[in-house]
């Protein structure tokens, strides 16, 4: 390596590609599948089949409670957990800007390692590009995700019920305000972390108390009132919440304050809505409580035949509220 930093020709396909792939890729994430460098990863699955794919662009790559290769690893796995599928293998593809140094690029492999081992998750094959100095900014990652859906499972967001229960699996903003916070040098008498965490074994173990869960859901962008809004336009139903029972740290809700946002809106990286079957709400919600992504889970409302297609939520002071969907960005590259 000539320097501390990636040059252009790391991406060249010569002997410093090669380099970086195995000195500082291939070992943290090394598997028996990964290890060939074959071109494609080759495996035997059966059953039914979750894939996803997404692209994470998040400014700044390092953020209080994460950073982007933490976030792309469990944003992937949590996609294809909404769908009641277990996460089994992970691609990873890495578009490096000039200039990034290979200490920020180790640290990053590392997170990307750790949440991987945390899930249960192979990464098995992936690829790496590098541009020009000012062609992107720093890292950007690409990760696609395949997992197996358990046979009786069938969650989507067009399932919901009339009377189904609504869980929220904890408070709500803490992603958005962590990376808002470390981009535009805030500071708060009380630090604000990402939420970022891989949810397949709190939503495997509320299968486990019961496969009558309806709709599954990250309130990623947009939060939690696009979530639940989709929820409602897709399965032709209306949904009513209370303000009152939407768990909020404290520093979250005053850097809203603050900010002027509001923290329905707010991303959010390791959380999840969930709407079930009313006579099971209880059991899923004592389970979740028992996982720490679930600790402070809360039923925050219920499903309706009324005012059909939209969020109606009961505020504080007694109040109804048309809670919209989000129109336009709250907040620009948060993931």
């Amino acid at each position: 390596m000539k320097d501390e930093t990636i040059l252009l020709a790391h991406g060249s396909g010569s002997r410093l590609s090669h380099d970086l792939i195995e000195k500082y890729l291939l070992p943290p994430l090394t598997n028996p599948l990964l290890a060939r460098l074959d071109d494609s990863a080759v495996f035997d699955l059966s059953g039914r089949l979750a894939f996803t794919t997404d692209s994470y662009v998040v400014s700044p790559i390092f953020f209080p409670g994460g950073d982007i290769g933490k976030l792309a690893v469990c944003g992937t796995i949590n996609d294809l957990s909404m769908s009641g599928a277990m996460p089994l293998y992970l691609s990873l593809s890495l578009i490096i800007e000039e200039g990034l140094t290979l200490s920020e690029l180790k640290k990053v492999v590392s997170s990307i390692k750790a949440a991987a081992e945390e899930a249960g998750v192979k990464i098995v094959t992936g690829d790496t590009k590098v541009v020009n100095r000012g062609s992107a900014d720093k890292l950007f990652i690409n990760t696609s995700g395949i997992g197996i859906i358990p046979k009786g499972i069938d969650i989507s967001g067009a399932n919901a019920k009339v009377g189904d229960k609504i869980i929220l699996s904890g408070t709500i903003g803490d992603h958005g305000i962590a990376v808002v916070s470390q981009r535009e040098g805030l500071k708060f008498s009380v630090p604000v972390k990402s939420d970022c965490a891989p949810l397949n074994k709190l939503v495997s173990q509320m299968l486990q108390a019961s496969p009558l869960i309806h709709c599954l859901r990250d309130p990623t962008r947009g939060g939690l009132a696009t979530t639940l809004n989709e929820f409602a336009k897709q399965s032709g139903v209306g949904i009513s919440i209370e303000e009152e029972k939407i768990p909020v740290r404290d520093a979250v809700r005053a850097a809203c304050e603050l900010l002027g946002f509001d923290p329905l809106y707010v991303a959010n990286e390791g959380k999840l809505v969930a709407v079930v079957a009313p006579n099971d709400a209880g059991k899923i919600l004592a389970k979740m409580k028992r996982n720490r992504y679930g600790a402070d889970a809360a039923i925050i409302g219920e499903v309706t035949d009324e005012h059909k297609g939209k969020v109606i939520m009961k505020t504080r002071l007694g109040a109804s509220r048309i809670v919209d969907m989000l129109s336009g960005e709250l907040l620009p590259r948060i993931c």
